[in-house]
């Protein structure tokens, strides 16, 4: 038989479509035409192919080879098509039979020596053929433990060209990989570690209640940086399709640590403030990569010396910080990651970032004024938490009686609070206080009239926007969920306004 047939899978963002793999052999003067969209990578999977099938034993096909990927329409990225290509062709040349393959979808990379090398987004592309109906799939072995995430396929680990084309040809068959227990998340950092900062562990203990963002300004060494570190600590775990939701996006990412197939804590990433828009964003002269904040879905994106970051790379993070999801288009097509991430930014109160405070900082009121104007005010109206943190004290530091509260108790209440917002949201396809939209805020959910007096004034004064309005409600609802209360009192009101409305952010 001169055509055969195989099945792939191509990503697009962390969305997998099923791609077949047709191949053709006719008589003519021998050579491989590769139609249907494929990028750089995947035209030079010939020459890999190639090689391999020689370096595994079996003979290359002195034919005329026209090998297909359908849907052509979909352009096809990365060398993960090679297992699906070579098993293609040597079923055209007869080295196995060509039914051999079918249902099966095979993933993969290939070396010239015929070694399976792992590949970039398995996770996704294993859920897209579970989707798609297949049963079974074959992945490099170092992918077998990502692969088996997914209930109701049988994944076969292959280490070579060669046990695939003893498996195909009935020799020696690949037994299905059993999925191994996971291993225990490593231990987060303590916020017992932090010392002093009552008010800063506030924070970060309502910010992990409501899921609200956050922003931390103090000189250093005043513990922005621990206590950002230390929120996803305070996070629950994540449940199994939040789990693989995380793990698909690092995944595709190509961040997944090998000895971690599914990653169960909330993940926190920490750019750097040189990072471009596309390291923060997404995005890539080639295949669209996730970039930080995307890696950070479900957990913490944190930005320190965030006015060092480009202006236009921050605000960048309006439109995905609302919506939580982001949508990088190209010329060649798009993809869609999701982004439902908390912000935690972390600044100094000036350039010269003195330790000593105002007392010895060397900064004018006009450099100041440019160094806080870093932050646009559109993406500073996000933030519902702002927080200033003073200089540790000699006396904080050498206090050892009153030992700080563990990262076990704070997520304890900060778990108990995320239940009674979940209750007082079911039925509404939201979790957190910081997702209500603030029509819901002022009709289903309305804080009693009294309790809002400072909140209104503070409005009629300018110091508040509307949407500032709406996110200090968020807060105090969050506030009221941790003190165990059914409604927001004037003191829970007065607290949140009193978080939003620093003088850091004036």
């Amino acid at each position: 038989m001169t055509l055969a047939r195989t099945w792939s899978v191509g990503l697009a963002g962390v969305s997998g479509a099923m791609v077949e793999v047709e191949v053709d052999m006719s008589a003519g003067v021998p050579g491989v035409a590769l139609v249907g969209l494929p990028d750089a990578v995947v035209r030079q999977s010939v020459d890999r192919v190639r090689a391999a099938v020689v370096n595994t034993g079996a003979s290359w096909p002195m034919r005329r080879i026209t090998i297909g990927l359908s849907p052509a329409s979909m352009p096809k990225q990365g060398s993960g098509f090679d297992l699906a290509l070579a098993a293609a062709v040597l079923a055209a040349a007869g080295t196995f039979p060509s039914d051999a393959a079918d249902g099966l979808v095979l993933l993969g990379e290939l070396g010239l020596d015929g070694s399976v090398r792992a590949v970039r987004g398995v996770l996704p592309a294993v859920l897209a053929a579970a989707r798609a109906g297949h049963g079974t799939v074959v992945v490099p072995a170092g992918n077998a433990e990502e692969a088996a995430l997914v209930d109701g396929v049988d994944v076969l680990a292959a280490r070579t060209l060669g046990d695939l084309v003893a498996h195909l040809s009935g020799r020696a068959r690949l037994a299905p990989h059993a999925r191994g227990p996971l291993p225990p998340p490593a231990p987060a950092p303590d916020l017992g570690d932090v010392v002093g900062q009552a008010a800063g562990r506030r924070a970060v203990e309502v910010a992990a209640a409501g899921g609200h963002h956050l922003l931390l300004t103090g000189p250093p060494g005043a513990g922005k940086t621990m206590l950002a570190e230390r929120l996803p600590g305070l996070l629950p775990v994540l449940d199994e399709r939040a789990a693989l939701e995380v793990t698909a996006i690092h995944s595709v990412a190509g961040t997944l640590p090998p000895d971690a197939p599914l990653l169960s804590r909330p993940p926190f990433e920490a750019p750097h403030h040189s990072a471009t828009m596309a390291a923060l964003v997404g995005g890539g002269s080639g295949a669209i990569r996730p970039g930080a904040l995307c890696r950070a879905h479900r957990g913490v994106l944190f930005l320190d010396e965030a006015p060092e970051f480009a202006r236009a790379t921050l605000d960048t993070l309006r439109q995905p910080l609302e919506r939580g999801q982001v949508t990088i288009s190209r010329a060649a097509g798009s993809a869609t990651f999701p982004c439902r991430a908390q912000l935690v930014l972390a600044a100094n109160p000036c350039p010269c970032a003195s330790a000593a405070g105002d007392s010895v900082c060397t900064c004018s009121p006009l450099e100041r004024r440019r160094y806080r104007s870093r932050l646009s005010g559109p993406l500073l109206d996000r933030i519902d938490l702002r927080i200033e943190l003073p200089p540790v004290t000699r006396a904080a530091w050498l206090d050892t009686r009153a030992a700080p509260e563990p990262t076990a108790e704070v997520a304890a209440r900060v778990a108990a609070a995320r239940g009674a917002a979940a209750a007082r949201l079911r039925g509404t396809g939201l979790l957190l206080n910081s997702h209500v939209p603030g029509r819901l805020l002022r009709e289903r959910w309305a804080v009693p009239r009294p309790a809002l007096a400072l909140a209104e004034r503070a409005l009629d004064r300018g110091l508040l926007s509307v949407r500032g309005l709406d996110r200090v409600l968020r807060v105090s609802w969050t506030l009221a969920d941790l003190a165990g209360r059914a409604v927001p009192d004037g003191g829970d009101v007065a607290e949140a306004l009193g978080m939003r409305l620093q003088r850091v952010a004036a």
